[in-house]
């Protein structure tokens, strides 16, 4: 079974995570395949624009704890998924995500990549690493600071919180918010972007990125996220979800 299937849609493109047993989570092969096919996307001159989507239900639970459980800080250190999200960011075109279900995680951060989120009635989102001993490692805890303030950045990752779709509305993180699954307003919303002056809507969106993440502190967040892999607390942290119990931190 392919864990990405590509759907061309005339002008504009539907990209859906298959990974539906481990409810999508981001493994390594999933997220460079992604980071392939946006890559031929961006030189494709028929493609005007994609859409991003989660198969059965959910957008992506998170990365994949059995990549990370064993990995230290060395490792990451040359982690070839840095370079796959950096090639998901660098995406010229309008990029959308259809959030239904859970976006944790990776998955949470992934969608924080696109341009515009439609989330479903079902959506939940959140970045509760701290819960397994970790922060978020792939920028998602400052693009969502810079979006809904560090007050409310620090109550979802502290605290582990995960918020609905009203509340992700609210506070700024959903561009859309469908009654029902997202998926059918997302494919609307694309089609439309399609249709859209190609060269304009590129270059708003690389004033719209810089202007983001100018003055984010992207690179100190990943050498935390780093430096967390080889701690006792992370062990701990990642035994205990598996297990279903609370954890027992200890500072180490």
């Amino acid at each position: 079974m392919d864990h990405l299937i590509v759907e061309p849609r005339g002008a504009w493109v539907r990209l859906t995570l298959n990974r539906p047993a481990v409810r999508n989570a981001l493994n390594t092969a999933l997220l460079a395949d992604l980071a392939a096919a946006l890559n031929r996307l961006a030189k494709d001159a028929g493609c005007r624009a994609v859409l991003i989507a989660g198969a059965e239900g959910t957008f992506a639970a998170g990365a994949d704890l059995a990549e990370i459980e064993g990995k230290t800080a060395a490792d990451a250190a040359d982690d070839p998924r840095k370079a796959h999200w950096a090639a998901i960011r660098a995406f010229p075109k309008p990029l959308v995500a259809a959030v239904d279900g859970f976006a944790l995680g990776g998955g949470f951060e992934l969608a924080l990549m696109a341009d515009l989120i439609v989330v479903g009635a079902s959506a939940r989102l959140g970045l509760p690493e701290t819960t397994l001993g970790l922060l978020p490692g792939a920028g998602g805890g400052q693009r969502l600071r810079a979006l809904v303030g560090r007050m409310r950045a620090s109550r979802m990752i502290l605290t582990g919180e995960i918020i609905d779709a009203a509340t992700a509305e609210a506070w700024g993180i959903a561009s859309h918010r469908a009654a029902g699954p997202a998926l059918p307003e997302a494919e609307a919303l694309v089609e439309g972007l399609s249709r859209r002056a190609p060269l304009a809507l590129a270059a708003a969106k690389r004033a719209l990125v810089a202007g983001e993440e100018t003055g984010l502190a992207l690179a100190t967040e990943r050498a935390a996220f780093e430096a967390l892999l080889d701690s006792a607390d992370k062990v701990e942290g990642i035994a205990a979800f598996r297990d279903r119990r609370p954890a027992e931190f200890r500072g180490s």
